[in-house]
């Protein structure tokens, strides 16, 4: 027979890993959860800093005014408030869920070593990152680094590559999800220099498709039009160890999911990161379309969306509203 003690430690340890894996049931957990939201959208509603982006001419005509913030828990509750159902560009957090993607096509490793996973330190599109970094993409999550990751996702035809993400991605947001044509083209018409970035790749012997094709479901991937509520559902699945909370189907291994976390939580938010972690501690990808997730390991992904944007490209109101829900609700990854 076990010793008493061990037995106590075992069944202690079931109960705080079940508390863990359902946060979000509890009556007194939802009201928690629920109130956090509603003070983190009233306090946050009024801030007027930044701007859209304009170099997008679509992404410039969004309403500025327009805020929702979304919250789905490891076990599927929804919690939402203010303009949760309006559809804009997911952008590049996109390339946190092709980065999964790819996870489940390559071995990790080999994006570690192909593409890297280290901070440029520099705006989203740098080209003199590559060029210091050893002729290198560097990070799966600016613009060279996830064109190259793009290209690991094979298809028989460029349609066909660009479907398994486009299905991929709706299959986290459990809803089928569509690329926004108008914004596609606004895209398309203005990616030159992320053309030159994947042919540049292309001649350092970084990209496995054709570098022009890469780029081009890469311009798609950014223009799939999401709600906040579809982004929340998404990073559920991220929260809840890579298990859909809703459809219970896995999407991406239990051994990749701290790597896709870590990967956001090193340069989620481009130049911003370090001090994001350093005064939030929440890994996070954010998106010019206005979006931000945060993923809370085990218990949540928070989802924000509101326009105008920093200097950096991080939405204003979403860091001060997910900010406000993370040290109101005590979550922060480096404490105990």
């Amino acid at each position: 027979m076990k010793h008493p003690l061990i037995k106590i430690l075992f069944i202690s340890g079931i109960v705080i890993s079940q508390a863990f894996f359902s946060f979000g049931q509890n009556p007194q957990e939802k009201d928690i959860i629920q109130k956090a939201q509603e003070e983190a959208y009233n306090k946050t509603r009024t801030v007027t800093e930044g701007k859209n982006a304009d170099y997008i001419p679509y992404l410039a005509k969004v309403p500025s005014d327009l805020f929702g913030i979304v919250i789905v828990t490891s076990s599927g509750k929804i919690y939402k408030i203010g303009n949760t159902d309006f559809e804009f560009g997911i952008e590049s957090i996109s390339k946190a869920f092709v980065l999964a993607l790819a996870m489940q096509t390559v071995n990790p490793d080999t994006i570690r070593i192909n593409i890297g996973v280290n901070a440029t330190g520099m705006p989203f599109n740098s080209v003199i990152a590559i060029e210091l970094e050893g002729k290198s993409p560097v990070s799966p999550i600016v613009n060279a680094g996830a064109m190259a990751t793009n290209s690991l996702i094979k298809g028989s035809t460029k349609e066909e590559q660009f479907g398994k993400i486009l299905k991929y991605f709706s299959k986290l947001a459990n809803r089928p999800l569509r690329v926004i044509n108008e914004l596609y083209q606004s895209e398309a018409a203005t990616n030159m220099h992320n053309r030159a970035i994947a042919m540049l790749l292309a001649s350092y012997g970084h990209m496995w498709a054709d570098p022009i094709d890469a780029c081009d479901s890469y311009t798609k991937q950014c223009s799939v039009g999401i709600t906040a509520e579809d982004l929340a559902m998404m990073g559920s699945s991220l929260a809840n160890g890579g298990i859909h909370p809703i459809t219970k189907e896995r999407l991406l291994s239990e051994e990749s999911v701290p790597k896709v976390l870590a990967v956001m939580g090193m340069e989620g938010l481009y130049e911003k990161t370090g001090e994001w972690m350093y005064t939030v501690g929440l890994p996070a990808k954010s998106g010019v379309g206005g979006g931000i997730l945060a993923i809370v390991p085990g218990k949540m992904a928070i989802a924000v969306f509101s326009p105008p944007l920093d200097g950096a490209g991080n939405s204003v109101k979403a860091q001060k509203a997910i900010a406000f829900i993370a040290q109101k609700l005590g979550f922060n990854i480096y404490k105990p």
